[in-house]
């Protein structure tokens, strides 16, 4: 039996379309998102969509712990552009056509609301990721978008004529059928870590960036942080030692190394150069980065004159967790009873060095299996942002992160499949629309 579609029951046999149907190779967020703008913007046409494994929209579903941080709140796309290491400038334009306003009006048409967090982060008011994918699953089968699972497309041909003729496996080709030929074809199959998972698109004519690890959080097996898992800071830099790479913001301690936004952040600043490095090398914590040499040699001066009594461990400053100061303290060499007043000068320029610069011995990376970025994928000279099609193809375009484009995390991989997924779409109805009328 083959997979239902999203559609009523009384839609669900096939019948022939008056034109060649439109395809979207993806079930995710871009993939679902181009689907529904196309249906939308064409009434007319007669929209597939072919997801290869049982399940949709994935990672919408798991994103920020199953609530889904659809967006963030960024006041203009010049703002935006400046959280994607790799696609900022392309994406500007863009924005401009479909940026977060218009995600945000999107989602509260179809009766979802959106909250933004002190950090600017942008969740569905229920907190829950369901909200989202039911949000976009509804708007497809309203759309008539015809949607299988179980459903792949194992080779793509360009058609002389034009267009394109698919090899279908799976479940789907019980209604597809063994062929299907398609007008325009979306590709918004995601990223991919493996080099080779690109070799059919590389098939078609298109080169690729080389795919690597993008959002990865730092393995260290020798931290001296390592009895302090699940304490949190919201303020601490962290500087890959020797490399121009470095970047604030919250930091997590965990059973293998350290994470939190100050990391994924550098990871995703860093991709291509960490790789190289083979994600070896030193990372500096700064746990006071307000600070500098110059700065905190002072404070420590006249905080020692005033609170000479009082026992350094005992005492966190900079609005460090207790266990994370007692920690520094110890590496620092100063005993759990010891005052400031009794601390030797040797102890208080440790302290002082592990406060601006606590080294941690990187020696791998960890990624989540459910919500990898990669940095990589279609070469951005080789679309047309303004429609998202194929320079090298005609009639085939790209959505979301199959091309080369990451942002860092807070919702903006999501704003760019947003993005590229409506363009696309619109695109892809506007010339089927042009061709139809000739």
């Amino acid at each position: 039996m083959p997979m239902p579609s999203v559609l009523p029951p009384a839609l669900s046999p096939i019948a022939a379309p008056a034109s060649l149907p439109l395809v979207v190779l993806g079930g995710g967020a871009a993939g679902f998102f181009g689907a529904i703008a196309c249906a939308e913007a064409d009434p007319k046409a007669t929209v597939f969509l072919l997801e290869k494994s049982p399940k949709l929209l994935s990672k919408v579903r798991v994103s920020g712990g199953g609530r889904c941080n659809v967006t963030h709140a960024c006041e203009s796309a010049a703002q935006l552009v400046q959280h994607y290491p790799r696609g900022g400038r392309q994406l500007k334009e863009a924005f401009q056509k479909f940026g977060v306003p218009d995600t945000i009006a999107w989602f509260a048409k179809r009766g979802v609301k959106l909250k933004t967090e002190a950090d600017g982060r942008m969740f569905p008011t229920t907190d829950s990721s369901e909200t989202i994918a039911r949000a976009l699953e509804d708007a497809a089968r309203q759309a008539g978008v015809r949607i299988f699972t179980r459903t792949a497309a194992e080779r793509i041909e360009p058609l002389p004529e034009g267009g394109f003729h698919l090899t279908i496996s799976g479940e789907g080709n019980h209604e597809l059928g063994a062929t299907l030929r398609a007008s325009r074809l979306l590709i918004a199959t995601g990223g991919n870590p493996k080099s080779g998972a690109y070799d059919w698109l590389r098939d078609l004519g298109h080169r690729i960036a080389e795919p690597v690890p993008s959002l990865f959080t730092f393995n260290v097996p020798a931290s001296p942080l390592r009895d302090l898992p699940g304490v949190s800071v919201p303020h601490a830099r962290v500087v890959l030692a020797g490399e121009k790479l470095q970047y604030e913001g919250p930091l997590l301690v965990t059973h293998w190394g350290v994470s939190g936004p100050a990391v994924l952040k550098l990871s995703a600043w860093g991709a291509r150069r960490l790789h190289e490095l083979g994600y070896h090398g030193t990372a500096l914590i700064s746990w006071a980065p307000t600070h500098t040499d110059e700065t905190l040699r002072p404070w420590a001066q006249q905080f020692r004159l005033d609170n000479g009594k009082k026992q350094v461990a005992g005492h966190p400053q900079f609005g460090l967790p207790t266990r994370l100061w007692r920690t520094l303290t110890a590496e620092a060499g100063i005993g759990p009873e010891t005052r400031w007043s009794e601390v030797p000068a040797k102890a208080q320029n440790r302290l002082l060095e592990l406060l601006l610069r606590t080294p941690l011995q990187v020696q791998g990376k960890t990624t989540h299996k459910d919500e990898f970025v990669t940095c990589g994928g279609i070469p951005l000279a080789e679309v047309n942002f303004k429609t998202m099609e194929s320079r090298q193809v005609p009639g085939l375009y790209f959505a979301g992160e199959v091309l080369d484009v990451d942002g860092i995390t807070g919702g903006f991989n999501f704003q760019a499949a947003w993005t590229t997924g409506f363009l696309a779409g619109q695109a892809m109805a506007a010339a089927n629309r042009a061709q139809l009328a000739i």
